[in-house]
């Protein structure tokens, strides 16, 4: 599995950005942005490379995190996937693109798409150096008017960019990334009741264009859950001295909660059940929220069931296990 935190080549890259930065500054710039997208707005409020660098400090690592677990989850369920083109939509500072590289090693071409010149040239500035990412194609435009001449890819990524448009755009787009995915599309949202809301439309009109869902769900049927439940998942990661104080956070972690689908054109073969939350350890049992492939599931495993109970004790919020007592 590929570690949540950024590698090693992205740190050293934004360390030498960040030099003569002060961070006081980054954090105001990081603070109106993030108001503006809790508001409902979208990158139009980064406009400088000062904004883009404040915006990449404070949303870089946790954006990252979550699609490495989503990437890590599909590759578990597709341990063939073997990609060798990748399409980044709505890309900004090329956040997915260096989760793709760094989780499949067979990737040989990165192609990025994205309406935000700022975020574009720190993205170009931060693979520079790389030496698998240096020679990234990053395209500047709107989303369906760059996708509609993009070639199509064996891995197309969108992440944390459905929320920027409107539900008839989503639709439209949604149809133009399915034409051009020729394995696998994966779509990442923010871990809201609202990111949900997306990800679950996304779904449904995707399986209806042919697609099959390879994680998190082991079915293509609808979801079981009901408001004010949701499907979403969380990913702790470390945060740096600089990001840190961008946030004005005081303790050195971050939770980012994250809803996601990986749909495939082939149907997948293992159906495994998705843990939906975060197990209860009793002193009697332990009680698992699952989904599987019949729908919503309870499970309880007692503490005298000594092989089945240590096992259960190692599932964790997000887990496929193949079956559940």
């Amino acid at each position: 599995m590929t570690s949540p935190d950024l590698p090693a080549e992205l740190k050293a890259a934004l360390d030498g950005k960040l030099r003569g930065f002060s961070r006081n500054d980054a954090a105001g710039r990081a603070a109106s942005i993030s108001k503006t997208y809790r508001s409902g707005g979208n990158s139009g409020a980064i406009r400088s490379e000062s904004d883009a660098l404040a915006y990449a400090l404070a949303r870089m690592p946790a954006t990252y995190a979550a699609v490495t677990a989503s990437l890590n989850a599909l590759i578990e369920i597709r341990p063939d996937l073997a990609p060798k083109t990748l399409l980044d939509i709505g890309a900004g500072p090329g956040t997915a693109t260096w989760a793709a590289a760094e989780a499949f090693s067979c990737l040989q071409h990165f192609s990025l798409l994205d309406a935000n010149d700022a975020l574009r040239m720190l993205a170009l500035d931060l693979a520079r150096d790389s030496t698998r990412l240096r020679n990234i194609s990053y395209e500047r435009g709107e989303a369906r008017t760059a996708l509609a001449t993009a070639d199509a890819a064996d891995l197309v990524v969108a992440s944390y960019m459905i929320n920027e448009i409107g539900e008839a755009e989503q639709r439209a787009l949604a149809e133009l990334m399915w034409e051009k995915t020729r394995d696998t599309l994966l779509v990442v949202e923010p871990g809201t009741p609202a990111g949900y809301a997306r990800i679950i439309a996304l779904r449904a009109h995707l399986i209806a264009l042919g697609a099959h869902v390879a994680a998190p769900c082991p079915h293509d049927g609808q979801c079981p859950l009901q408001p004010p439940d949701w499907c979403h998942f969380s990913q702790r990661l470390q945060r740096s001295r600089a990001h840190m104080q961008v946030k004005g956070a005081e303790v050195p972690f971050e939770d980012e909660r994250f809803s996601y689908v990986a749909v495939t054109r082939a149907p997948v073969p293992s159906r495994r059940s998705r843990v939906l939350a975060q197990p209860d350890v009793g002193k009697v049992e332990i009680t698992a929220k699952f989904c599987t492939t019949e729908g919503l599931s309870f499970t309880k495993v007692p503490r005298r069931a000594k092989a089945d109970y240590a096992a259960a004790r190692r599932w964790r919020w997000g887990d496929a296990v193949i079956e559940e007592n």
